[in-house]
């Protein structure tokens, strides 16, 4: 079978879990097909791209799998004038697929061969208005914000109050929040001036929010 029908295949068997589960955002769905999954995993992936599942990434990390992606990409309700701060770039999908969706986006990764591989990734596709930094996730570099949306692909113990203060005006956060070594809860915290609204997503199991940048890799 060529790559190009076992893209489609998989993506369209996406499309219907979607469905299924009441998730058919156009604008969403336009930017994940332009965005080519098979692109962001290593060759000998493909064939599970578009899976439910985790998938293994260099430096020994992993990124979720593509509904889970979707669902807390569709809870932050981008829109095209929106600044995006993204914690956790992983292999840089996530991001392109965030860029096209609205105006800027910021990720910042601890793994520096990662943040390489996802520039080049963005480069391949002509994404200009997304920046991937070499930096500790846990400070939020606060001189790039504020931001209208925060997403962040790791666990945290308890509320994120700082992420929370880098929020504009009704901006909204997404992030998993519960103990690291068991499940956690991803909250959906939306910033109403000095204090949020927070609504119950899902139940998830993500790593915790590690400390520092990679010197070695």
């Amino acid at each position: 079978m060529k790559p190009a029908m076992s893209e489609r295949e998989g993506f369209a068997a996406f499309v219907l879990r979607m469905r299924r589960l009441g998730l058919s955002d156009q604008r969403l769905m336009s930017a994940l097909e332009a965005t080519p999954r098979m692109s962001f995993v290593s060759g000998n992936l493909g064939n599970v791209a578009y899976s439910k599942g985790v998938l293994p990434i260099e430096c020994g990390e992993f990124i979720e799998g593509l509904d889970l992606q979707a669902q807390l990409i569709k809870a932050l309700e981008l829109e095209p004038s929106h600044r995006v701060l993204e914690i956790g770039t992983g292999s840089g999908f996530t991001a392109a697929v965030m860029a096209r969706l609205s105006g800027r986006v910021l990720s910042l990764e601890r793994y520096r061969t990662l943040v390489e591989l996802a520039q080049q990734r963005l480069q391949a596709l002509k994404i200009e208005n997304c920046i991937i930094k070499h930096a500790d996730g846990r400070l939020g570099l606060a001189s790039d914000g504020p931001f209208d949306r925060i997403i962040v692909w790791s666990a945290f113990d308890a509320m994120p109050r700082h992420f929370v203060d880098l929020l504009s005006s009704n901006g909204i956060l997404v992030a998993p929040i519960g103990p690291v070594d068991g499940e956690q809860t991803v909250a959906r915290l939306t910033k109403i001036g000095s204090r949020f609204d927070q609504q119950e997503l899902m139940r998830v199991r993500f790593l915790p929010l590690a400390e520092g940048v990679s010197s070695a890799l």
